[in-house]
């Protein structure tokens, strides 16, 4: 398998920036890396957010302690402030997944000529 291959698909696997770490390109290896930990870190912290706020529905005995009525409150989008930083963290997300995956090979063909 070749350097370039290699480094593209852990990238685009096993997290952004993976590639570049096996290609010695530890700085923008590093910087995809924080770029989408933090961007995966809102995504979850907003998440666990949500799902504290249904779980204290359920606790006061607003929902019902039904999969179908939790499954359905759940499913509900979520409008606000929340969604904007939701949908802004999950394409920052999605935007350093790509360009690890596309730079990573870049640079792995360039090394092996």
């Amino acid at each position: 398998m070749t350097k370039s291959t290699k480094a593209a698909l852990l990238s685009g696997l096993v997290f952004p920036g993976t590639g570049h770490l096996i290609l010695n390109q530890y700085p923008r290896g590093l910087a995809l890396l924080l770029v989408a930990l933090v961007a995966l870190s809102v995504l979850v912290v907003t998440a666990v957010k949500q799902a504290l706020a249904i779980l204290d529905r359920i606790n006061s005995g607003e929902i019902a302690l039904e999969p179908g009525a939790i499954a359905e409150i759940a499913s509900m989008p979520v409008s606000g402030v929340g969604d904007s930083i939701m949908n802004i963290a999950s394409l920052i997300f999605v935007t350093v997944w790509i360009i690890g995956i596309v730079d990573s090979y870049r640079l792995g063909a360039s090394q092996e000529k």
